[in-house]
């Protein structure tokens, strides 16, 4: 079988009985193409071997793919070579003779701080003629026709308000529908990364009274998606769409740095750790599979204990006399 031919079926196959999401499939068919063009599609599946795949990261190195994409790269060809042995196309995996430094993976997530954290939430909470705080617009009365442009404001306010609250990934936003929010339950069914169902519990008041107002405005929305946020043209609002809300709260605020969806994400990690929530706790808020990755904010909470002690630690300003 020629590669070409083996990567098409994997994509065809390995996707129909595990359950991925479109993002993930993409990264596959991008990583496998590449590696299809660097080897040559025309070879044989069977020509695939250690020092074939030791050249092709060598190659990613010289194009200073960084040590997490090579690491990708590199998984998703292995999970490609363990399919067609399991499937008998190949004798053994190359793998089990490949020996590869793919260097440290040294990166931190990235939060905001709270006053930087305070300033989008209260940029969000207004309109360019309305919305005076974060929950102004509660007070509008339910059986009010809504205007387009109000719609938009509070989708954009729900929206960032959701991501800081739950911390969920905007992937994980971006695929809530409306029948996701159990307004009576005050929870969000979310549909994780790798297939993993959790709920998401939204506590704060005013949080709750954002989602709940907004879901009464969403619900007078003419719309044939069942997606809870939605975008001008009725359809479903996109990562990169959200992505492009935050941006703009982001300029709009005076806030410099640029700020991601997944930094609010950090963000409410962070602090939850740093205010001294039990770290198990924590792995489940964020559905982390691996408690290892929930482990990588308390490097960032560590740093944030040493600078607060370098400023008040008692020791700074006493010395001991000879």
């Amino acid at each position: 079988m020629q590669l070409n031919q083996a990567i098409f079926e994997f994509l065809s196959g390995y996707f129909s009985t595990h359950e991925r999401s479109v993002k993930t499939k993409t990264a596959y068919r991008s990583d496998l193409t590449q590696f299809g063009i660097f080897a040559g599609n025309e070879i044989e599946l069977q020509s695939i071997s250690a020092v074939l795949i030791e050249n092709w990261a060598s190659q990613l190195r010289a194009k200073g793919y960084s040590p997490a994409s090579m690491r990708r790269k590199v998984v998703v060809l292995k999970v490609f070579c363990a399919y067609w042995l399991r499937r008998g196309e190949l004798n053994e995996s190359p793998f089990w003779r490949v020996k590869l430094s793919l260097g440290r993976i040294e990166q931190l997530p990235r939060a905001l701080s709270e006053k930087e954290i305070q300033g989008l939430l209260d940029y969000a909470g207004r309109s360019q003629t309305t919305l005076s705080r974060k929950g102004a617009v509660l007070s509008r009365g339910a059986s009010s026709r809504s205007s387009s442009s109000e719609y938009r404001n509070l989708r954009n306010l729900a929206l960032i308000d959701l991501l800081f609250a739950t911390g969920m990934r905007v992937g994980e936003v971006s695929a809530l529908n409306v029948e996701d929010f159990l307004s009576t339950e005050l929870v969000f069914r979310v549909k994780g990364k790798g297939g993993r169902a959790r709920v998401a519990c939204v506590v704060d008041e005013q949080t709750i009274l954002i989602q709940k107002r907004y879901l009464e405005l969403r619900m007078r929305v003419q719309s044939k998606s069942c997606a809870l946020f939605v975008n001008a043209i009725g359809g479903r609002l996109s990562t990169q769409g959200i992505a492009n809300i935050i941006a703009q709260f982001r300029r709009d605020a005076g806030i410099e740095r640029h700020i991601t969806p997944h930094m609010l994400r950090h963000t409410v990690a962070t602090l939850l750790l740093r205010n001294g929530m039990d770290i198990r706790v924590v792995q489940e808020f964020l559905g982390h599979a691996s408690i290892a990755t929930t482990q990588r904010y308390t490097h960032v909470v560590k740093e944030h204990l040493i600078g607060e002690l370098k400023k008040h630690h008692p020791s700074i300003s006493l010395r001991i006399r000879a």
